[in-house]
């Protein structure tokens, strides 16, 4: 099992490589970087953001207004009547002004060292901008995947061993509509129905936590933290336990109908010690072990609409942001840390498999 899994850690690094290799080289090609966002603004479609956007370079405002032209505009649609040494330098600043292959190296090299460094737009470190948002992410990911395992097992067991019957055919009805309405188009309704949209306003619509949170109780900062999560969690949840739901039952059914279970009968075992005693382990197997999947998925992609129509500032909307406002230090340190971690959430996947079923060994494919 050791070489097992040291080489799926040597595995971790040519597909992180190849990964960010790929991401760059499509960034390379792709039109409206940076650059040309402040030359853009400079011609006045958002000249207000120019003093943030270019903030700490001391000149560059001056040398913009003073003209010229030449094959350094040429380069950058919009750059007609700017000064081509304005431009050099805002390539500088950027850190454009070096070659790919170079500039992909230091990036790598850095990101190795978890060095991230600053976000072009927002005149802080990558590294704080993650921090200041994982909160949300955290709670929208953990919890979602949490209450929506809790409802879709014992709620897979029951249509399992009433399975053909209304209930079974009733909670599959519920299960298939919920897994066919879209998690922000219920978020809408629910904010219309609870939020102060056409009806009533019980909930919140904004943030995680109330602005006075810090001076409640503890228990007060509960009761807040849980009524800022009950209308984005409600939306979440909604579609998340259908899949997990359907895959528990089919898992039992599958078990149920085994030799050793019709064995575990016939010695007058009862149902249910015949059912948590011999089929969950194996039937749940699948279930359980994805679980680490199963968050990561929540954690960094499945809420971007509900961060969006909620207005919970966390990871999916900051890297919607930034790929939208090309700022790549962000949009590539995010990748970095995506793609590490669901590597690594694979790796511990397999693990659980092991020891959930010890009969797995994986120690074959480090040979």
């Amino acid at each position: 099992m050791l070489g097992y899994i040291l080489r799926r850690i040597a595995l971790m690094v040519p597909t992180i490589f190849g990964i960010m290799l790929i991401t760059f080289v499509i960034v390379q090609f792709a039109p409206g970087g940076p650059v040309e966002r402040v030359l853009a603004q400079l011609q006045g479609q958002n000249e207000g953001s120019l003093s943030r956007v270019t903030g700490g370079a001391g000149d560059l405002g001056g040398a913009a207004r003073s003209g010229g032209g030449g094959e350094a505009n040429a380069r950058y649609r919009g750059a007609q009547g700017l000064d081509p040494a304005f431009i050099k330098k805002l390539e500088q600043q950027f850190g454009f002004d070096k070659p790919a292959p170079e500039r992909f190296a230091k990036m790598i090299w850095d990101y190795v060292r978890f060095d991230f460094g600053n976000s072009y737009f927002r005149d802080v470190s990558v590294l704080q901008l993650i921090r200041e948002r994982l909160p949300v992410s955290i709670s929208l990911g953990l919890w979602m995947t949490l209450i929506s395992y809790a409802i879709s097992i014992p709620l897979g067991i029951r249509k399992a061993v009433h399975d053909g019957s209304r209930f079974d055919l009733w909670t599959s009805t519920l299960v298939i509509i919920g897994y066919a309405i879209p998690s922000f188009l219920f978020g809408i309704a629910l904010i219309i129905l609870f939020a102060g949209g056409s009806f009533v306003q019980i909930f919140p619509i904004r943030g995680l936590t109330s602005e006075n949170f810090e001076s409640l109780s503890l228990w007060g900062k509960v009761v807040d933290y849980a009524w800022h999560m009950t209308l984005p969690l409600a939306a979440l949840v909604l579609g998340a336990f259908a899949t997990s739901t359907l895959l528990t039952k089919n898992s039992f059914l599958d078990e149920i109908r085994k030799q050793y279970v019709l064995t575990a009968r016939m010695k007058g075992l009862s149902e249910r010690r015949v059912l948590y005693g011999h089929v969950f382990r194996n039937a749940m197997l699948i279930v359980i072990a994805g679980f680490p999947a199963a968050f990561i998925s929540a954690f960094f992609t499945g809420s971007l609409l509900i961060e969006t129509i909620f207005s919970l500032d966390g990871l999916g909307l900051l890297s919607f942001t930034s790929i939208v406002g090309r700022d790549y230090p962000v949009v590539f340190a995010t990748l970095y840390i995506f793609s590490l971690l669901g590597l690594a959430v694979n790796l511990l996947s397999d693990l659980i498999y092991t020891w959930i079923d010890p009969r797995i060994d994986f120690s074959a494919w480090a040979t």
